[in-house]
């Protein structure tokens, strides 16, 4: 019952928002930044936000200090679920742009949100594509917004405390940028939704821990180059902790 509660108002929301998403896409159309960001700022996380209580989802949060005030940032994230998007949206300073694999852009009305949002859709088959989308990403951040990026190029489907190798992509993106990255460590989102293998919500317990950001600028050419590497294990080594004592918690 859950689940299709959450569907229905995945769904109806999108439906019975069609005024606002008009409204939105118009100002975008004419080049109204303001107007897009208000209605970004204000309808996004209450829409995510919803499907967070409704999935029964209690996330803990820490590191928001982190975030760097007055500039553009990459967040680089670990991915285990489809929850990680309505995470990110909701419980980083203010909802970003996503870059997403194109299947998502597929998604009726979801995609015309994501345009708001101005999401970059990379297609993992194209590669001329994808460099394309690189560029548009890097250049979102360069006229001074943020951007959110799965590193591991999909979902880690495996045990809770493990992730996948980061991909170079949000590397290139925030050092073409001169931007910074804010590591982001996820764990739990794979219990609420696809950790039986089906796409039922079940109730849980998220953490999430935002960590000090890494300058990309001034860097040697040794030094962008072990970006990638870094930062995961950075990410990797809090996942692992989360894991662990979310472990010890459940046993207790």
């Amino acid at each position: 019952m859950r689940t299709l509660i959450w569907f229905a108002y995945f769904w109806g929301y999108l439906l019975f928002s069609w005024p606002i998403l008009h409204k939105g896409l118009k100002a975008l159309g004419r080049g109204d930044e303001a107007t897009v960001q208000a209605i970004v700022n204000r309808h996004v996380p209450q829409w995510a936000g919803r499907l967070l209580k409704l999935a029964g989802v209690e996330v803990t949060v820490t590191g928001r200090e982190n975030i760097p005030q007055g500039r553009p940032c990459v967040f680089v994230a670990n991915h285990r679920s489809y929850y990680d998007i309505p995470l990110m949206l909701t419980q980083l300073d203010a909802p970003h742009a996503l870059v997403s694999k194109a299947e998502v852009g597929r998604i009726p009305l979801v995609r015309r949100w994501m345009e708001l949002l101005h999401c970059v859709f990379v297609d993992r088959e194209d590669a001329r594509q994808s460099l394309r989308c690189l560029a548009e990403a890097t250049e979102r951040v360069k006229s001074g917004h943020s951007v959110v990026i799965f590193p591991e190029g999909t979902r880690y489907k495996g045990l809770e405390g493990g992730m996948g190798e980061f991909k170079g992509g949000a590397f290139r993106i925030a050092t073409r940028a001169g931007a910074p990255l804010v590591p982001v460590a996820v764990c739990g989102s794979r219990a609420i939704l696809e950790g039986d293998g089906h796409f039922t919500m079940k109730p849980g317990k998220v953490t999430i821990r935002i960590l000090p950001p890494v300058e990309t600028a001034g860097l040697s050419r040794e030094e962008l180059k072990a970006l990638p590497a870094r930062l995961e294990e950075l990410v990797r080594r809090q996942v692992e902790e989360m894991a662990a004592e979310a472990a010890g918690k459940s046993a207790s």
